[in-house]
């Protein structure tokens, strides 16, 4: 049953909660087992640590940097002056800055017996961001992270338990990340369609299905050739970069910070499909799967040529056939859930149109997030109905 909208409410808070909790407990995870290879003598692992930690991050204050730049209009909550918010982010802060405020919105109206629409839509606003960026974090760091303990383990033959830490918490993040995401993306529907048990739980298999035998076989790969594995990601990465700047995304307000969203989602892409074109994607998603699939059963034929050099177990014997199985099922998934699951909504253009766009009952606009909406219109497509009919004042696709 739909859940009351102050249970509705609540429901969201604590959830804010959690997925903050969950970033902090990853980031000590990680710098726990940093300080653990440093003791043992394992200064590169450590530094490898270190580095994906500190680019992630320095990405994540630069996207809400500009953000919060490019948000002219004042919010509705105070924040600090210019200077303290800068200070933010350079100290690296400026994600669980933004986390708190996001909290403490959401207290305000959970507090509040009946919420204002501009409340309400601001409180949205905030958490839009919070999710937005929680998705780059688990693609830049997390997921990487992943990739990089399951090497060390597979090289080194053994599994200390701060690592075993490391990969459940990097797992409950990347999870946490994915559903929190699509669920964000589904609050920018204009009709607002609840998010059913069962379309969470089908959305999230599929993605930790099909993501859990890339990451497998590239940290195979990185096991057996260390030195080899940089090359190989700069190498796709270039391609998918490319690609990804033919399809014309317009996501950030400059072309400058552009660059660094299209270098952002080229990495997303290294690892899973992230859509970033209006349109009908079956196409442009067929390409990106047969891509990497090929390009990850070269790595597991490469693994497989040159497995004795890996410390030998049964189980290394086992993960192919059970990563092969984990592609089958996340492929049948994610084909059932776009047959039956997946939304298709007629979009109204002023839903779109700036940061500040309807007005509410007591005459003050209401915050939209363009950059989420933008990113929803993407995802979820048009009804038919409307699907040949061009909008009234479009042309060309531009509002």
């Amino acid at each position: 049953m739909p859940l009351s909208p102050r249970a509705a409410l609540f429901w969201d808070l604590v959830l804010g909660v959690l997925g903050t909790l969950a970033f902090l407990i990853d980031l000590g995870a990680d710098l726990w087992a940093a300080s653990q290879y440093v003791l043992s003598g394992r200064y590169l692992w450590a530094a490898l640590v270190l580095a994906l930690l500190g680019l992630a991050s320095v990405a994540l204050q630069l996207f809400s940097w500009v953000w919060l730049r490019a948000d002219l209009s004042s919010p509705h909550a105070p924040k600090p002056p210019g200077h303290c918010l800068a200070l933010l982010h350079v100290l690296q802060l400026g994600y669980l800055y933004r986390c708190m405020q996001g909290l403490r919105q959401g207290l305000l109206v959970w507090r509040q017996a009946v919420p204002s629409e501009f409340d309400l839509a601001y409180a949205d606003f905030l958490s839009l961001d919070i999710s937005m960026l929680r998705l780059f974090e688990t693609f830049l760091e997390m997921t990487p992270q992943l990739t990089l303990v399951l090497a060390i383990m597979l090289q080194s033959g053994s599994a200390e338990y701060y690592q075993w830490v490391s990969i459940c918490t990097s797992f409950v993040g990347i999870s946490w990340a994915l559903l929190d995401y699509h669920r964000a993306l589904r609050t920018c529907l204009p009709s607002k369609p609840v998010l059913g048990l069962g379309a969470s739980v089908i959305y999230f298999l599929w993605n930790l299905l099909l993501l859990w035998p890339r990451v497998l076989v590239v940290a195979l790969f990185s096991a057996l050739f260390p030195r080899y594995v940089a090359l190989h990601f700069l190498g796709l990465w270039l391609v998918l970069l490319f690609w990804v700047w033919l399809q014309g995304t317009d996501f950030m307000p400059d072309p400058c910070s552009e660059w660094l969203y299209r270098a952002t989602v080229a990495t997303i892409l290294y690892f899973s499909w992230f859509n970033v074109a209006e349109g009908r994607t079956r196409g442009r998603a067929t390409i990106h799967l047969a891509f990497l699939l090929n390009d990850s059963l070269l790595l597991a034929v490469a693994w497989v040529a040159q497995s004795t050099w890996l410390p030998s177990g049964c189980l290394l014997q086992r993960l192919l056939p059970a990563a092969g199985a984990c592609f089958l099922l996340g492929l049948a998934l994610r084909l059932a859930y776009y047959r039956w699951l997946h939304p298709s909504c007629r979009w109204e253009p002023d839903q779109l149109d700036g940061t500040w766009g309807l007005r509410s009952l007591e005459g003050r606009q209401l915050p939209q997030n363009r950059r989420m909406a933008h990113l929803a219109k993407n995802f979820f497509p048009k009804g038919r109905d409307e699907a040949a009919v061009p909008w009234k004042g479009e042309v060309n696709g531009v509002l």
